[in-house]
């Protein structure tokens, strides 16, 4: 009697490996719907969390004054991070004059740096010499539309002659027709551009004394070899090439 009673009726393991295979099924529907893409917003069972009432930027809130959604900070407060005590870093400040040393130590590293953020920021107008003759400059002055300020050349005795504080100012707040690239620049990044830059002023009206000890002396006997020749009637063995 006990034997007939736990054995199972024979419509019990159709259904069961229905409901396994349904299950399995649910899953595929579900990560389907979780790895392809559809214009059609999903489902949500709790939608509040995907529609929260809120003010987008710029719209307007009737109970407020000025009815502006967007609130400006409390007067003196600053972000985390941003307390910018050090006027030399973050300014180009000493005691109130712009700084005429660097406030980080220049490496190779920062020299990199700086050349990689000159060729991105500054070489479309300024050129990658300097000179003024970057392809945005070129192309605004081929279309001759009148209204074009051509960029400065870092190579005048007047830009030369600025402090590296001057130009960490001009980077970060613009001059004349040049925009701020304080928003776009980190302030160390700042630093490594004007790094560049004078490595750059420098190659332009460098001497013989700037080149070291070692390199000098092979310097000097391949040139006096070269203007040896010229003055014997002579050419160079590369011609393209002059001292």
């Amino acid at each position: 009697m006990s034997a007939r009673r736990s054995k199972l009726p024979g419509w019990i393991w159709p259904v069961v490996a229905l409901l396994i295979v349904f299950s399995f099924l649910l899953l595929a529907v579900v990560f389907l719907a979780r790895s392809t893409r559809s214009p059609v917003p999903r489902l949500s069972i709790i939608p509040d969390m995907d529609n929260q009432p809120r003010y987008e930027a710029q719209d307007a809130d009737p109970l407020r004054a000025g009815q502006h959604a967007m609130r400006p900070p409390v007067e003196g407060t600053l972000a985390q991070g941003q307390l910018a005590e050090d006027a030399h870093l973050n300014q180009g400040l000493v005691d109130g004059e712009w700084a005429t040393r660097f406030p980080l130590t220049v490496t190779e590293e920062l020299m990199a740096r700086g050349r990689e953020r000159f060729q991105i920021y500054c070489a479309p107008c300024h050129g990658l010499g300097g000179y003024g003759d970057g392809m945005v400059s070129l192309r605004a002055e081929e279309l001759m539309e009148g209204t074009w300020v051509p960029p400065l050349s870092y190579h005048t005795d007047d830009v030369r002659a600025r402090p590296v504080g001057h130009l960490f100012n001009t980077i970060t707040g613009g001059i004349r027709t040049m925009p701020a690239y304080g928003p776009q620049i980190e302030v160390k990044d700042r630093w490594a551009i004007i790094a560049y830059l004078r490595a750059l002023q420098r190659s332009q009206y460098a001497t013989l004394k700037d080149v070291p000890e070692d390199i000098r002396r092979d310097l000097e006997t391949s040139t006096k070899a070269e203007l040896n020749e010229i003055e014997t009637g002579g050419a160079p063995e590369n011609p393209g090439e002059m001292p």
